[in-house]
């Protein structure tokens, strides 16, 4: 298609002559790190931007650090595409998730798809790029799905750095954090240690059964642990302790019985010490389900970009971690690329907060933006042809993942 062609071209324009406002725009970010649901000036500066870029822009969309912008019409049926935005941080080591540099590469994006839309002169579809905060802990995305957000968008996209190009996202896991607290009963440490009742050592039995639990554990699923609260002085026996572990799975489905296993865990370490126990799970962020037409498109465009991707072989032995983006590809199909910075260190580490900050990062990042706009494109341009197989392939997904 030579329109196509054409808008591509336009997109990428576009992207290249905003690459100073982009930096400017992911360092305001980097430089004033926030934790989730108080990105306020991240919120500010990115809405401020998409608004000077002539979209239409909803502020404190649903979440007060949420937003919404749009530009084009769904008319006669069109297509609406979501970029997501993510801009949160990490407490102490600020963006060492490089979520400055998501939100950079999908403001980038929807300005490269906007010039292409305007340029094309006719109604090819409906962008929108949408704010979601607290990726960290903070499910902001299952927040904005449950007020019915994504109830409007055809497919969903974001891209995010670490340390290699990998286009799968199959070993994004699905998550829960489990809480658990142990009550018992205070007493003199030396004086009458048998009036208490421990409950530090209620915690301490639970890291260790639910340490040896791990030898009959499937080997893609991941349990990792800290003793958050375990007593306040040590000639009082604790009377209140608490540990908190995060359970991953391949699959949403498998977390059901690694739940009930450290409940068993938890109930057993009560049971040995005479504690009385309770617990709470977070509400599980999904595992990514990347749609396959939509990744062969990006595939495409980021190799005509220069991209080199890891082997699939390598890209399907990497535990990518977890996101919230996983619930959206179960809701609408989903994207979720990751792209390479010149470092070393993994993400949520001081080496990768640094790295997502440095001048090097404007190298990719742009890129990223580009194959996104590209995609985009590739769907508004192809129209129902190439949503049909879009739907199918999700439709296949869900009836693999949710078995």
């Amino acid at each position: 298609m030579a329109d196509l062609k054409s808008a591509k071209q336009k997109a990428c324009e576009a992207i290249d002559r905003a690459a100073t406002d982009l930096n400017t725009l992911t360092e305001e970010i980097w430089k004033n790190p926030e934790l989730n649901f108080e990105e306020h000036h991240a919120h500010q500066v990115l809405t401020d931007f998409l608004e000077k870029n002539g979209f239409n822009v909803e502020r404190n969309f649903v979440l007060d650090t949420a937003f919404r912008a749009t530009f084009g019409s769904q008319e006669n049926g069109g297509i609406n595409a979501c970029v997501i935005c993510e801009y949160d941080a990490l407490p102490e080591i600020g963006h060492a998730c490089g979520h400055n540099l998501i939100a950079e590469a999908g403001a980038g994006a929807g300005l490269g798809i906007k010039a292409a839309m305007e340029a094309a002169g006719r109604p090819i579809g409906k962008l929108t790029v949408l704010g979601t905060p607290a990726e960290e802990e903070g499910a902001g995305k299952i927040k904005l799905i449950e007020a019915d957000v994504f109830k409007v968008i055809d497919l969903a996209m974001m891209v995010h750095p670490t340390n290699t190009n990998c286009i799968s996202s199959a070993s994004c896991l699905a998550i829960t954090m489990l809480d658990v607290t142990f009550h018992g009963k205070a007493s003199h440490a030396a004086y009458a240690p048998w009036e208490g009742v421990n409950a530090l050592d209620a915690a301490v039995i639970y890291y260790q059964y639910m340490s040896v639990m791990r030898q009959q554990m499937k080997p893609t699923w991941r349990i990792h642990g800290v003793i958050s609260n375990g007593g306040t002085k040590p000639n009082i026996i604790p009377e209140k302790s608490e540990v908190i572990f995060l359970l991953r799975t391949p699959a949403a489905a498998e977390l059901c019985e690694l739940k009930e296993r450290a409940i068993a865990c938890a109930e057993g370490a009560a049971t040995a010490t005479g504690c009385k126990m309770e617990h709470s799970f977070s509400p599980i962020y999904a595992n990514v389900v990347s749609n396959n037409t939509l990744v062969k498109l990006y595939t495409e465009n980021a190799e005509n970009l220069g991209v080199k991707f890891l082997p699939e072989n390598q890209a399907a032995n990497m535990i990518m971690g977890s996101t919230d983006i996983g619930n959206v590809s179960y809701v609408v199909p989903s994207i979720h690329p990751f792209y390479g910075l010149q470092t070393d260190s993994v993400y949520h580490s001081r080496g990768f907060t640094a790295a997502s900050g440095a001048p090097e990062a404007q190298e990719p990042t742009p890129v990223q933006a580009k194959a996104m706009a590209m995609t985009v494109l590739d769907v508004f341009f192809h129209g129902e042809d190439i949503m049909k197989q879009i739907r199918e392939d999700f439709t296949e997904d869900m009836k693999e993942n949710e078995s």
